[in-house]
């Protein structure tokens, strides 16, 4: 009877006090919030003790898995010696032997570590630094940015400008102005965007193109970088065609633009590297981190720079006007030391480069179902489309989705034991990113858990 008042108690000062993200208050006013209490591998656990498998690593963060005591104590050991002090002007160990460690993880001569808070600001930080940089080099009028359609990039007004989901900038606008948006890798509606070849490569160079057309039509020297994630998170999983990096790198030489990797969620691991540029590739002149580069166990993002970018900086009494209270904070870098200790000593990022093909084949047997689509992505980081008829690739329109995605797939699948993300920006998306922990075992019950709800879903419609 206690533990019942305890959980009424909680539901009833979440709903009067807590003002949650990226979600419905309406859900807490009728008392209906789930609330997580524990994590154990790759595990959650709500306040009933029902137990549910963590199928998108907290937000693409928990790589390493919950309930790692090392990291807690790494946390504790480094609170203990040195709670807090900023970067500005003052340096700490842990923040030095951490940005010496990325530096060395990433590649070609991405030598320098920015630290933020978060993945949105660590965007927020490579927009500014590439208008500096460009007013350093005599090119003041380089302040736009290009990017994908549908491509998520953080919630700041800079990041944001960058984001191009028209739905979640509606309500902001205006924002930063120069923000431009080109097609994105969706190879299963690339006929929808005005790709008209029909080969993987032809694709890729397509949608590289439609970059160096927009530098064009906005005039090179207005344009300062663009930014990319690898593997594309909103609209679910778009990976990279051959050969799109490699022509999108040519395209910024060419235009004297400054080419961002957005890697906040396929850095450290999603996709089985240390950072995903290297999976495809190419060499980026900044990469953007956050999310699994401390597991989640503290806050922590940052922005590596390469020596071209750096170099303006070196001198004199130059000086990037920039910088977060707990940008680099000593027990996050402490944390992501430790963290990243777990992932060499127990390869995890051979782990997700073995595993890779049996997980993406495992969910591929749901497409013998008429409501899926497609499955695509790469590494442990894959989206499942959901279609209305597959022979025309229709979708759902806004209601029908609301009420496959939110009123019944994503109650459902929680119900059955699996926490994901049934996700409508752009078409409807079931997404999966569980900590690279798991194998196949894991693989099957996913699997089986979708199948039996999708079936169901099927049946509703």
């Amino acid at each position: 009877e206690d533990a019942m008042t305890e959980l009424t108690d909680l539901q009833t000062k979440a709903a009067d006090h807590l003002w949650m993200h990226f979600a419905r208050q309406s859900a807490l006013e009728a008392g209906q919030t789930p609330i997580i209490v524990k994590g154990s591998g790759h595990h959650i656990f709500d306040d009933r003790g029902k137990r549910y498998i963590d199928g998108l690593a907290g937000l693409f963060v928990v790589a390493a898995g919950h309930g790692r005591e090392s990291l807690a104590e790494a946390a504790a050991r480094q609170a203990k010696e040195l709670a807090f002090f900023p970067l500005w002007s003052y340096a700490h160990p842990p923040a030095i032997e951490l940005a010496d460690r990325i530096a060395s993880y990433a590649p070609g001569s991405l030598n320098h570590v920015f630290f933020s808070s978060g993945g949105g600001e660590a965007v927020e930080s490579a927009w500014k630094l590439a208008k500096q940089f460009w007013k350093l080099q005599g090119k003041p009028m380089k302040h736009k940015v290009i990017s994908r359609a549908v491509a998520y990039h953080g919630t700041p007004q800079g990041a944001l400008a960058i984001t191009g989901i028209p739905s979640m900038k509606a309500m902001f606008e205006p924002l930063v102005p120069g923000g431009f948006r080109v097609p994105n890798t969706n190879r299963y509606r690339a006929e929808e965007s005005g790709f008209t070849g029909t080969t993987e490569e032809e694709f890729g160079i397509w949608a590289a193109d439609r970059i160096e057309e927009m530098i064009m039509f906005e005039g090179a020297d207005t344009v300062a970088a663009v930014f990319l994630e690898p593997v594309q998170n909103a609209g679910g999983c778009f990976p990279p065609p051959a050969g799109y990096f490699q022509r999108v790198r040519e395209i910024c030489d060419r235009h004297d633009v400054l080419l961002v990797s957005d890697e906040v969620i396929c850095a450290f691991g999603r996709i089985g590297h240390m950072f995903a540029c290297d999976a495809y590739g190419y060499e980026p002149d900044m990469i953007t981190f956050a999310k699994a580069v401390t597991s989640g166990y503290s806050p922590l993002g940052g922005t590596v720079v390469n020596d071209r970018v750096y170099e303006p900086f070196r001198h004199a009494d130059a000086m990037f006007g920039h910088g977060y209270t707990f940008g680099g904070h000593p027990v996050s870098a402490a944390v992501a030391n430790a963290n990243l200790d777990l992932f060499e000593d127990e390869g995890l990022l051979e782990n997700v480069r073995t595993n890779s093909p049996l997980f993406r084949s495992s969910l591929e047997t749901l497409l013998d179902l008429d409501i899926v689509g497609d499955v695509r992505g790469d590494g442990y980081f894959f989206g499942i489309e959901l279609v209305k008829d597959k022979a025309t690739k229709e979708s759902f329109d806004g209601p029908e989705s609301e009420r496959l995605l939110r009123g019944f797939l994503s109650k459902e699948l929680w119900e059955a034991g699996l926490y994901c993300r049934a996700d409508d920006r752009g078409d409807p998306v079931i997404q999966l990113a569980p900590p690279l922990t798991i194998g196949e075992p894991q693989f099957a019950e996913i699997t089986e858990i979708l199948r039996d709800v999708l079936v169901r879903a099927q049946a509703q419609l």
